[in-house]
């Protein structure tokens, strides 16, 4: 899976502000892309929420993501926000 890391100094990034600009990376290169799973820690939420996909401490929404055709992986801030595509 490709990982792309992104650092936004000087604004305060929110949840919809981030998904808006992974959502134009990830249809950069695939017009068809499909967001397979995310994760908020800033409101402590994701999706899926599968806890029995935990595999050695890994998130559950991670290895869903990664399991299910995720190509992409867009984290914000340090895994703030992170967005798996398709």
């Amino acid at each position: 899976m490709e990982r792309v890391d992104i650092t936004i100094n000087g604004y305060a990034m929110d949840f919809d502000t981030a998904r808006q600009i992974a959502a134009l990376l990830a249809s950069r290169d695939n017009e068809y892309t499909t967001l397979v799973a995310w994760n908020d820690r800033e409101r402590n939420i994701h999706s899926p929420q599968c806890l029995k996909c935990e595999i050695k401490g890994e998130p559950g929404w991670e290895v869903y993501g990664r399991n299910h055709d995720g190509r992409l992986r867009i984290s914000f801030n340090d895994d703030l926000f992170v967005f798996i595509y398709s």
